[in-house]
């Protein structure tokens, strides 16, 4: 039998569990509503923070997706804070119904990794990528090449979760982190990468190809 604290992830059962405890105490009072909103919430937090495994697509030069979800942008902008170069970028929401939990899009080390405070505005507008509540994690590639993953609360998510530190090593398509309830995720690639997605394209994290970086002859 599959564990089930590998299907679900943190803090998962914090939401789960209550909801449970409401279906039971509906069974025991004989109260239909109790069982009913108990059933409804314990299932719908399960299904929200399921955590299924991924197969991570082989290549040095493949960059995967780090979120579920639909593309919203593919552009080019100048990232100072972190960067401090032009970036190609993909943006990525994620509604309800998307897996919530979040991967390294390269295999790499994680250079750095910060929060910032800000408001809850949709994460569908351009601007969240500034106002939003945010955790950005700056990230090296096993031949040097650094990528920006940030993690943008939306109007219903209130809280993100990181799994990684500085220093820490993660393969490709590893869990780095979660957002509960609706957002988006922005990652920054080196300028040379090859775009293989588009605004409107659903992707899944760490199985999805988003973009490929070629390397010079030597």
């Amino acid at each position: 039998m599959p564990n089930i604290q590998k299907l679900i992830a943190a803090p998962g059962p914090r939401f789960i569990l209550p909801m449970a405890g409401v279906f039971l105490l509906g069974l025991a009072l004989n109260s239909t509503l109790l069982t009913l909103v108990g059933l409804l919430g314990a299932g719908f937090f399960a299904y929200f923070f399921r955590d299924p495994e991924r197969a991570v697509p082989p290549g040095e030069d493949v960059i995967v997706s780090p979120a579920d979800g639909k593309v919203v942008l593919a552009d080019e902008v100048r990232e100072d804070k972190f960067l401090g170069r032009t970036a190609k970028r993909v943006g990525i929401f994620m509604n309800v119904f998307d897996v919530h939990v979040n991967r390294s899009p390269v295999a790499g080390t994680v250079v750095t990794s910060g929060h910032q405070a800000g408001c809850y505005k949709p994460a569908q507008r351009p601007e969240v990528c500034q106002t939003n509540e945010q955790q950005a994690t700056l990230l090296e590639s096993e031949d040097g090449q650094r990528l920006l993953v940030v993690q943008i609360a939306g109007l219903l998510a209130r809280r993100i979760i990181s799994y990684v530190q500085p220093g820490q090593k993660l393969a490709r398509g590893e869990r780095l982190g979660l957002i509960c309830f609706g957002s988006r995720v922005d990652v920054y690639l080196p300028p040379e990468a090859e775009l293989l997605v588009k605004a409107g394209d659903r992707v899944q994290a760490g199985t999805s190809v988003l973009a490929r970086l070629w390397q010079e002859a030597a």
